[in-house]
This record gives structure tokens, C-alpha cells and sequence, in this order.
């Protein structure tokens, strides 16, 4: 009886502090991407660079300073040349975030993903397939500036597959 108290109390105590954190659902769209830099296209000959990332985004609050969350990053491109073909890059990675500083007007933060990119390779007159990579984001330069309780816009500087310079906006649930 006493080990079943206990763990309803945990229970209850997880649960409400989970509830307590805050959370937030992020859209972006960055550009230069890992994908070009890297090459992550199987090797194909004459590949544009792509038109940049669309991100989405998940985190919740775990500490005062420390966010993590799940991400979804979708970018496109086609090759040139007699071998024409469509590429398209699908990146899921999990975020961490560290706020270094903060004020009434902005907050700064860093942001680190890793996770997977898998590239859908569409070769005309050819079958699909399917080639896995390695997917990062190193974003130490970040700013979050709020535009309402429910709204903020943010910018990001780093590298990786969300892109060179990411720009987006949040919803704080």
C-alpha cells in the first residue's frame, strides 16, 4: 500500500510538472542548407542548390534556461544535364536550446540538432530510392523577440540542415 501512495504521488507530481513548462510550436524558413554544402545528393553530377529549408518545430521547457524538442526540415532539388533528376531532403532531428540571455525586449540563445537526413532520390526514367545521412544544426547566435503572450519571431545564425540564417516564428502554447 505504501509503494502504490509513493507512486501516485510521483505520478501526480510528474504530471503537474509537466504541465507547468512552457511549450512552443515553431515554423522557419532557412537558407543554404547542410545538404548542398555536404552533398548529400549520392554523388549526382550538376545538382542546383536547393531553395532553402522549410522547418517545423516542437520544444518544451525542461529547465529555466534548457528547451528540447523534436523537428521535421523538407528541401528540394533537381540535377542538371542529360540525367535529370529530382532530390528530396527529409531531415528529423532532436533540438536543444540553451538561453544565454534575456531581457524584457529579446532573448538570446544557442540551438544544437542532430538527427537524420534521408535523401528521396527521383531519377527520371529510373526508380526511387532512398539514401540516409547524418543531419546537424550548430546555431550560436539566436534571438527571440516576442510580439505578443502568444507569438514571437525568431532568428537564428548557424550551420546546418535548418539552414545558414533561419528566420520563423513560434506559437507559445
Amino acid at each position: 500500500m505504501k509503494k502504490l501512495l509513493i507512486t501516485l504521488i510521483a505520478v501526480v507530481g510528474m504530471v503537474a510538472g509537466a504541465n507547468a513548462q512552457k511549450m512552443n510550436i515553431s515554423a522557419s524558413y532557412g537558407g543554404y542548407t547542410l545538404m548542398d554544402a555536404a552533398g548529400y545528393h549520392d554523388g549526382g553530377d550538376g545538382v542546383n542548390n536547393a531553395w532553402g529549408a522549410l522547418n517545423l518545430g516542437f520544444n518544451v521547457q525542461v529547465l529555466p534556461k534548457f528547451w528540447i524538442g523534436p523537428s521535421y526540415t523538407f528541401s528540394s532539388t533537381t540535377t542538371k544535364g542529360k540525367h535529370n533528376s529530382n532530390i528530396a531532403y527529409h531531415v528529423i532531428m532532436l533540438n536543444g536550446r540553451y538561453d544565454y540571455y534575456k531581457n524584457r525586449l529579446l532573448t538570446m540563445y544557442a540551438h544544437l540538432g542532430v538527427g537524420a537526413e534521408i535523401s528521396h532520390m527521383q531519377p527520371r526514367g529510373g526508380d526511387s530510392y532512398n539514401k540516409g545521412y547524418f543531419a546537424f544544426q550548430l546555431s550560436p547566435i539566436c534571438v527571440d523577440v516576442p510580439l505578443s503572450k502568444m507569438f514571437t519571431m525568431f532568428g537564428e545564425l548557424g550551420f546546418g540542415a535548418q539552414g545558414l540564417l533561419q528566420v520563423g516564428v513560434k506559437v507559445n502554447l
